[in-house]
């Protein structure tokens, strides 16, 4: 008979549970980062951060914008049998000067184009190549890009920088610059050039945190951050900062008072005046750095 209550009294507690379930626990969220370390282009760690929704939700998407200027598609080698892409505008005169333009996480769009003129008819006598990271693949909606972005693996995006560094010749005298996940490959791009570097312009971009790998670069670096950017904070430029003093490199830091993306028209947090100030520096910077 106690057995028979007891098993009761078991299902009548598993009834009760079952039509009064304990309400479930909020689970912590961390707002995912578009601006992922170097180390971590792939596998999961890439994967899972551009496939998030709400990773993809701290990008709007770009406004439409038809390219119509002058420059050409170029198609060069690449140190893993394969090919790659570029625009190029190239200089009238033959010159070993060089900037390496890199782009946002839509990939090599128009609006990357048109600011590839803008640079290249300020600095004249500088063959400016925007390269091509997604070999061809250009995304227009945030999803798009996450899955570009999965597919960029470490290997792949290194063979196109440095086919892109050959391309030019062996003769040539680099600078790079880039936006965000441009940005950080603008640092990456001025390590790989090594002596050949001249100058480097990164616009909120994700440093490079290893203080060994810093020290291989042979140019300075000017960045450009916000302080309003909830991705790279005002904390992560100090460390970068201190990190490159470590290094025995200079660094110059410009700080707007503004979100990530404030360089970009197509951005909810587009700064007009914070933009211009930091493209009066940038290409004075560029000048100097390539005697241009």
């Amino acid at each position: 008979m106690k057995i028979v209550f007891i098993t009761g009294l078991s299902f009548l507690m598993s009834l009760l549970s079952y039509l009064n379930p304990e309400p479930a626990q909020p689970k912590e969220t961390a707002i995912p980062l578009c601006h992922i370390p170097a180390k971590s282009l792939v596998g999961n760690d890439m994967s899972a951060m551009a496939a998030d929704p709400a990773f993809q939700r701290l990008h709007e998407s770009p406004l439409p914008f038809t390219y119509m200027g002058a420059g050409d598609m170029v198609k060069f080698s690449t140190a893993d049998g394969q090919s790659a892409n570029g625009f190029l505008l190239k200089t009238k005169k033959p010159s070993n000067k060089w900037l390496l333009v890199y782009q946002e996480w839509w990939g090599l769009n128009d609006n990357i184009k048109q600011q590839a003129e803008t640079f290249y008819n300020d600095l004249k006598d500088v063959n400016v190549l925007a390269v091509d990271m997604y070999d061809g693949k250009v995304a227009t909606e945030p999803s798009e890009a996450g899955k570009l972005m999965q597919g960029a693996s470490k290997d792949r995006l290194a063979s196109i920088q440095k086919g892109a560094i050959a391309y030019a010749g062996p003769q040539a005298e680099f600078a790079s610059v880039g936006w965000c996940f441009g940005g950080m490959l603008s640092l990456q791009s001025a390590m790989m050039e090594g002596q050949k570097a001249k100058g480097c312009v990164m616009y909120y971009g994700r440093p490079e945190q290893d203080v060994e790998k810093l020290k291989t670069l042979d140019t300075d670096v000017l960045g450009f951050f916000g302080s309003q950017d909830k991705g790279i904070t005002v904390e992560t430029v100090k460390a970068f900062e201190e990190n490159m003093q470590k290094a025995g490199k200079k660094i110059t830091v410009k700080m707007y008072d503004a979100g990530h993306g404030f360089a970009n028209p197509s951005n909810p947090v587009y700064n007009k005046e914070a933009s211009a100030d930091a493209y009066k520096l940038a290409l004075a910077y560029l000048k100097d750095k390539l005697k241009a």
